[in-house]
This record gives structure tokens, C-alpha cells and sequence, in this order.
């Protein structure tokens, strides 16, 4: 029982690392080679994500190059990106693919704050549903003493809270980003 809050910690930041890499997918207004984790290139008959086959690299705070190591995939990369839920059309240029990404308008980026809130919104749930699970534990669990099991539900809240609080200023700079031009 004495792990119990470490344990439950260390579940709860699993859910912020989502949170985080969730937010990578969210497109700002500079270029973000993480934005590209995502997308997977059929490789020789096998999806393989692009980070693998290709260097991703932010010449300009509005462009992405992918320039892939064999010249041969720079139209499987280009039509994975061309299908992919980005909203960009690629540039292919010879040897490598360049992605040029427009600043967003006002109504766009709003949008993308709604987003980034509901993700996380979707974050809080996931924590909270953490902390019943280990309350229950608490509960259930026979031959503790009243205080004892108030105390380890006083710690599983206690850490509940820190980590809601670590959600909101995820989504908190999140936002000052995204609304930044």
C-alpha cells in the first residue's frame, strides 16, 4: 500500500506524456517537425514511419524539407503527406519534399485552442478515472485502519490535484502558443 501513490503517479503521467504528444500534432504557426510522427510511408510493401526513412528538417520558421536517404521514396513520401489529415500539399522537388506551412488565420487557430482543450479535458478524465480506481483499491483492501485509509485517500487526491494542475498549465501554454503569431 505504501507504493500506491508512486504507482498511481507514475500512471497519471503516462496520461500527461499523451497529453503532450497529442499537442505535437496540433499544427501552429511555425513548423513543428514532430506534427510528422504520425504519418507512415509504405516502405517496400511495409508501413514505416517517416522519421525512419527520411531527415525532417525546419529551414524556415514556416517550411518542413523531408529529404528522404533513398531518393527512390520521395513519391511515397509525397503521397503519404498529400494524404494525410495535415491539410498541406507537398512540394516535391527532385530529391526531396518541402512542406510550406501558412500561418493560421484568427478563426483557425480558435479552433485549434477548442481542440487542445478538449484534449485536455479528455487528459483530466483519464486522471480522474486513475484516481477512482486507486481509491477502490484503497477501499477494498482489508485490515486497514480508518485513519490509515483516510490518509492514502488524502495522498491519492493530493496527487490527483498536482497533476490536474500540471494538465491545465499544459494547455495553458499551449494556448499562448497557438494564439502567438
Amino acid at each position: 500500500m505504501e507504493n500506491l501513490t508512486t504507482e498511481m503517479r507514475g500512471n497519471m503521467q503516462k496520461t500527461l506524456d499523451n497529453l503532450k504528444s497529442q499537442f505535437n500534432t496540433l499544427r501552429t504557426g511555425r513548423a513543428n517537425p514532430t506534427i510528422l510522427d504520425r504519418i507512415e510511408i509504405d516502405y517496400y510493401g511495409t508501413k514505416t514511419p517517416l522519421r525512419h526513412i527520411a531527415m525532417i528538417s525546419v529551414p524556415e520558421a514556416q517550411q518542413l524539407v523531408v529529404k528522404p536517404y533513398d531518393k527512390g521514396d520521395v513519391r511515397s513520401i509525397a503521397a503519404a503527406l498529400n494524404a494525410s489529415d495535415l491539410g498541406i500539399n507537398p512540394i516535391s522537388e527532385g530529391d526531396q519534399v518541402r512542406l510550406i506551412f501558412p500561418i493560421p488565420t484568427e478563426d483557425r487557430r480558435r479552433e485549434l485552442v477548442k481542440t487542445a482543450k478538449k484534449y485536455g479535458e479528455e487528459a483530466k478524465v483519464a486522471i480522474r478515472n486513475i484516481r477512482r480506481d486507486f481509491m477502490d483499491l484503497v477501499k477494498m483492501e482489508e485490515g486497514l485502519s480508518e485513519d490509515y485509509q483516510k490518509r492514502l485517500e488524502s495522498d491519492i487526491q493530493d496527487v490527483t490535484n498536482e497533476m490536474i494542475k500540471l494538465v491545465d498549465e499544459a494547455c495553458k501554454t499551449k494556448e499562448s502558443e497557438i494564439m502567438t503569431i
